[in-house]
């Protein structure tokens, strides 16, 4: 069945050749679409594949986020998925983080929407019990089954965050790629679930210092650091995920489930508690006038870019 608050793409079992070139063995593989993401599940494996599809930067819009966390939640209640692995289907570019034109000249109720929902997601993925890996293709800014986070191209802000969210993070090996919470260099000061994510995947000293410079890193770097756990060719990159993916598959759901649980409560917990709080704090603040101004400037520096 096609999850609810995704639209059929297809449904039909793959020809065994299709499979064999995927380095799959013969098992039925569904897809399904919206207008932001593909979503594809095998399952005989119980691996889904989320390929965002938001051209031209996958930004972190309201729609983004509200499909993929209707997506996310799916795969967390089909119990024949296990593990989820995030990529692009955008050429160079996993994600530009958070869209600012969500932030910027809109009312105070459109604010508190939109930080609701990225709270949301990341309480949904970081909390998931799934394996999640994060696939990253290319550039990525910040912005449950395993997930594993796939990087072909850069991932700044809210991107970044998706990623440290992950179980797991492959990056390809570009060092025109870059990575990481860049808030700061927008005039925007991270949340403290961001700085607790980040802490928890790099450790306070390098957390600290990326924070306040708002440093994006070269995927060389970024391995250095530990924001991401593996470089391989780009086009090697899916294979090594699928080959991450089936190693935690190998152990124990529950001891797995748990053990993550244990490690990641207390930083959920926090938000849990202070949701609300962190809401009003997020409006209060970018509804300042310096920091419209801010966003405005660096809106108009895009724009002067593209042209």
């Amino acid at each position: 069945l096609c999850p609810a608050g995704l639209l059929p793409l297809c449904s039909r079992v793959w020809g065994s050749g299709a499979r064999e070139r995927a380095g799959l063995p013969p098992a039925q593989r569904r897809a399904f679409s919206n207008n932001k993401m593909l979503v594809e599940l095998d399952e005989g494996s119980g691996v889904a594949t989320v390929k965002f599809k938001s051209p031209p930067v996958n930004s972190l819009s309201l729609d983004f986020l509200t499909e993929l966390s209707i997506g996310l939640e799916k795969l967390e209640n089909n119990r024949g998925c296990r593990a989820v692995i995030f990529t692009s289907a955008v050429p160079k570019i996993f994600s530009a983080g958070l869209d600012v034109t969500e932030m910027c000249g809109k009312s105070t109720e459109h604010y508190a929407e939109f930080w609701r929902v990225v709270q949301n997601i990341w309480l949904r993925l970081y909390g998931s019990n799934m394996v999640t890996v994060a696939a990253i293709n290319a550039t990525g800014k910040t912005g449950l089954t395993w997930a594993l986070c796939l990087w072909q191209g850069s991932s700044p802000a809210g991107g970044c965050l998706l990623a440290l969210s992950c179980d797991y993070r492959i990056m390809a090996d570009n060092p025109k790629f870059v990575i990481g919470l860049n808030e700061s260099q927008l005039g925007i000061v991270a949340p403290f679930w961001f700085k607790d994510t980040f802490v928890n995947v790099v450790g306070h000293r390098i957390a600290e210092r990326s924070l306040q410079l708002g440093s994006l890193h070269s995927a060389p770097e970024a391995l250095q650091l530990g924001i991401v756990d593996e470089l391989v060719p780009e086009e090697k990159l899916q294979d090594k995920a699928a080959a991450v993916v089936a190693q935690w598959l190998a152990l124990p759901d529950h001891a797995r489930q748990i053990t993550k649980s244990m490690m990641r409560k207390s930083v959920l917990d926090r938000l849990l508690t202070h949701q609300e709080e962190d809401v009003q704090n997020f409006v209060g603040f970018i509804s300042k006038e310096s920091i419209q101004k801010s966003l405005r400037m660096y809106m108009e520096m895009l724009k002067k870019r593209k042209g």
